[in-house]
């Protein structure tokens, strides 16, 4: 017969408080978009560009979307941001939410634009490149 794993108090009460310093730093980098929307869509589209990874005919147009994004990640429920991430949640052990579902738009969405000739490279690759970004712009 297998043995039944039965948490005792301090244990439970240390994986409650894990799982919720995580929430409250999932909420936080959400809640800190706000702040710098322009600067960090720029930032992204333009390092997207450089880095070879978007061809596009209009660097204002991906860049708009890419705002449209966070925008909208700042609008989002829950339940919403985990069905766009759900894909590509193991990308990585731990990813940055914010990364993660910008990461979901471009590969996902953005390349069904008008002005989006190509995207290449990895989702690993993609999201790297957006998360070098957001790091800078959001603490961890």
């Amino acid at each position: 017969m297998a043995k039944v794993f039965r948490p005792s108090t301090r244990e439970a009460s240390i994986l409650s408080k894990i799982e919720s310093s995580k929430e409250y730093a999932r909420r936080q980098a959400i809640h800190c978009i706000k702040d710098c929307l322009e600067p960090l869509s720029n930032a992204i589209a333009t390092k997207l560009i450089e880095n070879n990874l978007i061809e596009t005919t209009n660097k204002n147009s991906s860049e708009e979307q890419i705002r449209t994004c966070l925008e909208k990640l700042t609008r989002s429920e829950d339940f919403d941001i985990d069905f766009v991430v759900a894909p590509y949640r193991n990308l990585l052990d731990q990813p940055n939410i914010v990364s993660l579902y910008v990461t979901s738009f471009i590969i996902e969405q953005l390349i069904k634009h008008k002005d989006i000739v190509e995207i290449f490279g990895s989702d690993e690759e993609i999201y790297t490149c957006v998360n070098r970004q957001v790091t800078k712009f959001i603490p961890a």
